[in-house]
């Protein structure tokens, strides 16, 4: 029970933790220079999830899964070169740093912690739990001065919706490790949500590239009708199709990963026009990463 409690947390750490530390450079990235508060803010987030993704580093190596580690939603190929280029182009400083030390974890679930590591994990817990209510505050904050008008962000109202409902699947996430069950164990309710931000991934790529980019434009929309139609079937599912949808499911996204992988690769090499930030491009490969594997662990269930 304890393994499960410590290497769970680092798990999902390693992964939202990472996905919230970027929310809020997004954020401060998409202000403009009179909104100082905001950018304030933003850049506070920044840092203090930054601060918890490197204790998060310091206590997984060799307390995670393989898989976990070898999926691509911890960093991929083109993570540190990414954090560099949004670096140089937001002026944000990135502590890349600890994108090297992930890239050198260990996996190990078999040795048994101490009882000293699950302190550690339950304070690290319950810090995030702490950083999470804020941060859920702040882009409800946001939405609501977006949606009122009183605020100008490069970033879509829906954007911020999407970001918004990540760090609440993150926060129950973290509340049901605590309690001793796994939000992710509801797997119709995990493909509806993900099934959901891929869709929304696809319809923010499709707006963010560049007008003449008429392929790639196509391409995402296709994958927002996709997933768009994956939505409608779970809606209508009962237990008899479930692993065929999980079947349709696991297909699509092992596309759609593909094309966020080429995505990445060519707006790192600048060869791909669009207003996406590369380190952005990266954030939502790494997303789909996460999703299939979810996807696979499931699949194998009904084998």
């Amino acid at each position: 029970m304890m393994q499960n409690y410590v290497s769970g947390s680092l798990e999902i750490h390693l992964f939202f933790g990472r996905i919230m530390k970027e929310h809020s450079l997004f954020l401060m990235a998409s202000f403009p220079e009179k909104e100082t508060a905001y950018k304030r803010q933003a850049d506070w987030y920044r840092t203090q999830f930054e601060k918890a993704l490197e204790m998060t580093v310091a206590l997984a190596n060799g307390r995670v899964k393989e898989e976990v580690l070898r999926s691509g939603e911890v960093v991929t190929q083109y993570t540190e070169k990414a954090e560099r280029q949004t670096q140089q182009l937001t002026g944000i400083p990135i502590m890349s740093s600890i994108t090297r030390e992930q890239q050198r974890l260990q996996s190990g679930c078999m040795r048994q912690p101490d009882g000293g590591v699950k302190q550690q994990v339950a304070r690290l817990n319950r810090r995030i739990l702490r950083l999470l209510d804020g941060l859920i505050s702040l882009k409800e904050r946001i939405l609501r001065d977006v949606l009122s008008c009183s605020l100008y962000t490069s970033n879509y109202p829906l954007l911020i919706e999407h970001i918004l409902r990540e760090a609440r699947w993150y926060r129950q996430s973290v509340l049901d490790i605590e309690n001793g069950c796994a939000i992710e164990d509801d797997t119709s309710m995990m493909e509806m949500f993900w099934n959901q931000i891929m869709m929304e991934h696809a319809e923010f790529i499709r707006g963010l590239l560049d007008p003449t980019e008429c392929e790639l434009m196509i391409t995402a929309n296709e994958f927002a009708n996709d997933y768009s139609h994956l939505l409608e079937l779970a809606d209508k599912q009962d237990c008899r199709v479930r692993e065929e949808l999980t079947g349709k499911t696991l297909e699509t996204t092992e596309k759609y990963r593909d094309f966020k992988a080429a995505g990445a690769e060519g707006i790192t090499e600048c060869k791909i026009r669009s207003i996406i930030l590369p380190l952005l491009a990266d954030h939502v490969l790494r997303e789909a990463n996460h999703y299939l594997r979810l996807l696979e662990a499931e699949k194998g269930e009904y084998k």
